[in-house]
């Protein structure tokens, strides 16, 4: 017989920080749990306090050690921080393929940090479906900063600009693809550039390379607008964090003093209302080509009786009833 969940009681042990809880509520995101509206109904009021902040960059440049440094001089600051590892799927179980146990370790015993690793399950662009909502359990458990940690993807890794407040973007010294990625687009995604690994031949020729692409990106803006910082960092060793600490309470500080903060955040809302209405469309559609509606319309645009444009009408018509029908069960 399956457990009854107690939604409230579930989100009453996560808001007093129980790592069970908030685990199992991350679990219920993962999995698409059909009672996660309840629990996203439940958390909503209590969001909204927590600063997200973004890494992201070309695999190999150091992001984990540069998470686990972040998370360091953040929690010598008292910051409670949730970390968010984005990691690539297995293609035989669709989990993650490295798993928040080998991730960070000094921190695991630290009850003011919480780390979880999620799958992105096929999602490109770097992060997982689930991650607005993961963001959401971890603001409401009463995180300060959630930190998402993505997928080394390279040029499509610029999803998690739709999810921070803060867009860190991490580059390496001799790594050549990792300034092609920055031009391909990141460069526009990036709040705060991080040149890791610093004390290697080639930092100095990475931080000229940046300068001049950010001057050129400059001169196309209008108005003021936000100086992208370059901090250069030994993560493993430490060195540098501390500035780049600065440079996101910098931003931030910005962010608020510019209004541009609520902005952001409501094109999040946006970016995340239009992917659960999109999810749900999939979802019926799935529903009506298991059915016969949809093979019916496709032997009639085979024999030449209806062109395709006319039978996706048809079949936006059947979503529309279906949507109608879900929301009056009972008619009128």
């Amino acid at each position: 017989m399956p457990v009854q969940l107690d939604i409230d009681e579930l989100v009453d042990r996560a808001r007093d920080g129980v790592p069970r809880a908030i685990a199992r509520l991350l679990s219920l995101v993962e999995d698409a749990h059909p009672r996660l509206p309840e629990v996203a109904a439940k958390l909503t009021p209590y969001t909204g306090n927590a600063r997200v902040i973004g890494l992201t960059g070309p695999p190999g440049v150091g992001k984990s050690t540069s998470t686990s440094a972040l998370l360091t001089a953040l929690r010598a600051k008292g910051s409670r921080v949730g970390v968010l590892a984005i990691d690539p799927s297995s293609p035989f179980s669709g989990g993650a393929l490295l798993g928040d146990r080998i991730r960070m370790t000094e921190h695991a015993t630290d009850p003011g940090v919480f780390i979880r690793s999620m799958a992105t399950r096929g999602h490109l662009g770097g992060l997982s479906w689930a991650t607005p909502q993961a963001v959401r359990v971890l603001d409401a458990a009463g995180f300060d900063v959630v930190l998402i940690e993505t997928v080394g993807v390279g040029q499509s890794e610029v999803d998690v600009v739709k999810l921070a407040d803060t867009t860190v973007v991490l580059l390496a010294p001799g790594m050549g693809d990792g300034i092609q990625a920055a031009k391909a687009g990141v460069l526009e995604i990036a709040d705060v550039f991080v040149v890791n690994k610093a004390d290697r031949d080639g930092a100095d020729a990475t931080v000229h390379d940046l300068k001049q692409m950010i001057s050129l990106v400059r001169r196309e803006i209008r108005g003021p607008s936000w100086r992208q910082p370059i901090v250069r960092t030994v993560a493993s060793r430490g060195e540098g964090v501390e500035d780049v600490v600065r440079a996101l309470d910098d931003h931030h500080d910005w962010l608020v003093q510019r209004d541009e903060l609520p902005r952001r955040r409501a094109a999040r809302a946006r970016d995340e209302v239009e992917a659960i209405a999109l999810q749900r469309l999939r979802a019926e559609l799935v529903d009506l080509r298991s059915g016969d509606r949809l093979t019916e319309l496709a032997e009639r645009v085979v024999a030449r009786t209806l062109d395709p444009f006319a039978a996706a009408e048809e079949l936006i018509k059947d979503l529309r009833g279906s949507f109608s029908a879900s929301r009056h069960p009972h008619g009128p």
